[in-house]
């Protein structure tokens, strides 16, 4: 049994590009969608590597948005919004670690690599181009998502998780 991270995906992706938007039009919306969505499917993947972990996700839920709204002070701004059902699918740690990976295409690059050892199969690294070498079109259109210090309160949440996964028994910050 292969359990669907579709819904966290969907939601956390949703969370970020509405914490971050677009700057620019239709287009930039879609190449900002893309780049988001693509951080966070690593970032699902990596944290729940196999179907077991994908299950219990399933069983506990994933957490909501809360947290994530107060650190980067969208709670004051969302209104009726709180109450949506889709952000009761926002996982934190998911979105953290989106985070970093959106400010360290390197770092991009060393998570999808990583994902072999998981089981929701080994996309390879051209399929998430837009997160590991964004082009100037990418850069452009998800300038706020992608920015190191507006992203800065989401990534550190979970930041030493990330890269404890990446590189265990090994902390990565300077």
């Amino acid at each position: 049994m292969q359990a669907d991270l579709s819904p966290v995906i969907a939601a956390t992706a949703q969370w970020l590009t509405r914490a971050f938007p677009a700057t620019g039009g239709a287009l930039a919306s879609a190449l900002c969608e893309v780049q988001a969505r693509q951080a966070v499917t690593v970032a699902a993947w990596l944290r729940y590597p196999t179907a077991m972990d994908a299950a219990l996700l399933d069983i506990a839920g994933p957490g909501g948005s809360g947290r994530l709204d107060w650190v980067t002070g969208a709670d004051a701004s969302l209104g009726d919004d709180t109450d949506a059902p889709w952000r009761t699918w926002v996982d934190e740690v998911v979105a953290s670690w989106a985070a970093c990976l959106l400010t360290d295409p390197e770092l991009a690059a060393r998570a999808v690599a990583a994902l072999a050892d998981g089981s929701h199969g080994t996309a390879a690294p051209d399929g998430f181009r837009r997160l590991v070498a964004p082009d100037d079109s990418d850069r452009n259109a998800a300038a706020l998502l992608r920015h190191p210090d507006l992203l800065a309160p989401v990534a550190d949440l979970h930041q030493n998780q990330l890269f404890d996964r990446l590189n265990p028994g090994r902390t990565l910050i300077a």
